[in-house]
């Protein structure tokens, strides 16, 4: 931990609870090694501590960086101070290389032991040494034992030890920093799920302070990025599908941390979860209304679709579900609108058809009743009239009108079967009643079969392609000499027979 391996004690060469004469003397004699460039050694340039490069302006700063009351208690709480017999005896090891008697020694005074005012340096050494380690548990048990140490009614003995007798401190407040210190220490080792765990041990109110620490910079970043989508949707509509997906990406796993700290019922995640979903749906609206505006060949209202799901999947408060699940009902009747619209001007011209057909055949079943011996019905004449009984002219204007040809994509595309069905036999009940000259105007709406022919011509070209070298032999014949030819040979055959 870079705090302890450069703590200005350690830089300065002496333990934290050096009087101030010896603090002087260290000062006078490190300074003059420093100046003449003689190397610095101390006794407490411990093995486990690594090696340290002491220069003239780390010098300087070091000490400057103990002059007052906070900053030695501040600094004591990341380094060893010697307030006891069991501590000398520790540190004699440590000067040996001898770690593991060190924390030996520390933890037969602390383990399973309250602070008291024969051990409370003991707490403090033994937690300095564990977050030298690199085992997360050892960091763990450092944690705690400093905490142990701050809680405790023996810290002002620790306080009183390593800075003025006069000097008074607020224990909690005294936590908060060495949090705060310990968490700018892990930032770039561990992720935040780590972090916590390091903390796991840890009393309600350090719980909810980190909880506090820990939900200021995802919130923060959170709102930070929907302030950045937002006016970007503003000045381009037409990306806002990929600005929407790229802000839930973003904010996916800010969101996690914040729900495994303080769930989904604490207020400020339900605030921020909402901006967020209302910003993402937003997107979608905005895309969905400039592309239609554009007329767009691209299925944007899938891609609404997508991004209003996932809104609904971060939203919390009712207010912003209600929205999100509106607008999917109104996204799912609009996602088959051209097939729905095709089926129902389709249905009532087939209607209208039938309906007629029925009056008319009622009329013809009176009729026929009503005639005399001899007569008959001219059929074919109501087949005819039949037919006849609808304005053709107006209700292909009327098919081209509501299904134009832009819309066959749409339909063609469509995952709803048994729409798809319905739309495929109103079709062909319809082009089967339309003259020539309707039909060819209508024919687009068989796409099904247009498909089938262009097929059907590649097949037979392919067919023609292969066949073409064994016609070789009857090129350059013209066509009336191969009928005549039939002719004369069709008479030879009678004459045969006869």
């Amino acid at each position: 931990m870079e705090i302890i391996k450069n703590n200005p004690y350690r830089i300065a060469g002496i333990l934290s609870n050096a009087s101030e004469r010896e603090l002087q003397k260290q000062k006078t004699k490190i300074r003059a090694f420093s100046k003449v460039g003689k190397e610095i050694k101390s006794d407490f340039d411990f093995d486990v501590l690594g090696n340290i490069t002491r220069t003239e302006d780390l010098i300087d700063k070091a000490f400057s960086n103990v002059e007052q009351n906070q900053d030695k208690v501040n600094f004591s709480l990341f380094w060893f101070l010697n307030a006891s017999p069991f501590d000398n005896t520790a540190f004699e090891y440590l000067k040996n290389g001898n770690d593991e008697k060190a924390d030996e020694i520390w933890k037969k005074v602390t383990q399973n032991k309250e602070v008291n005012s024969k051990n409370f340096s003991a707490f403090s050494n033994l937690g300095t040494y564990k977050l030298l380690s690199e085992s997360q548990d050892d960091i763990k048990d450092g944690i705690n034992a400093k905490v142990k140490l701050i809680e405790s009614d023996f810290f002002k003995n620790f306080v009183h030890t390593v800075a003025d007798e006069t000097f008074t401190i607020d224990s909690e407040k005294q936590i908060e920093k060495l949090i705060d210190e310990l968490l700018m220490q892990f930032k770039n080792q561990y992720s935040s799920t780590e972090t916590l765990q390091l903390f796991s041990n840890c009393n309600d109110l350090i719980q909810k302070y980190l909880s506090k620490k820990f939900t200021e910079e995802p919130i923060h970043n959170i709102e930070s990025l929907i302030e950045s989508t937002k006016n970007k949707r503003k000045k381009n509509k037409s990306d806002a599908y990929q600005y929407g997906l790229n802000l839930a990406n973003k904010c996916k796993a800010e969101l996690i941390l914040l729900h495994s700290l303080i769930g989904r019922t604490d207020l400020k995640y339900k605030t921020v979860a909402d901006q967020l979903a209302n910003e993402i749906m937003q997107c979608g609206i905005d895309y969905f209304n400039k592309s239609k505006e554009d007329n767009a060949s691209n299925n944007y209202l899938q891609s609404a679709q997508k991004l209003t799901k996932i809104a609904d999947s971060i939203a919390v408060g009712k207010l912003t579900k209600e929205r999100a699940q509106d607008s999917l009902a109104t996204l799912e009747e609009m996602k088959d609108r051209e097939l729905s619209q095709a089926i129902d001007v389709l249905e009532s011209i087939k209607s209208a058809y039938e309906n007629n057909a029925v009056q008319l055949m009622a009329q013809v079943k009176k009729q026929e009743a009503s005639m005399g011996y001899g007569q008959s019905i001219n059929w074919s004449k109501v087949t005819e009239m039949i037919m006849n009984s609808i304005d053709w002219d107006k209700a292909t204007e009327l098919i081209i009108d509501v299904i134009p040809k832009e819309n066959i994509v749409k339909i063609k595309n469509s995952q709803n079967t048994s729409k798809i069905n319905d739309y495929k036999k109103l079709v062909d009940f319809i082009l089967g009643k339309l003259g020539y000259s309707h039909k060819i105007k209508v024919k687009y709406l068989q796409y099904w079969e247009s498909t089938r022919i262009a097929t059907t011509a590649t097949r037979t070209s392919s067919t023609r392609t292969a066949s073409t070298p064994q016609s070789t032999e009857n090129e350059g014949i013209p066509d009336w000499l191969k009928w005549v030819g039939g002719i004369i040979l069709f008479i030879l055959l009678l004459k045969a027979c006869n």
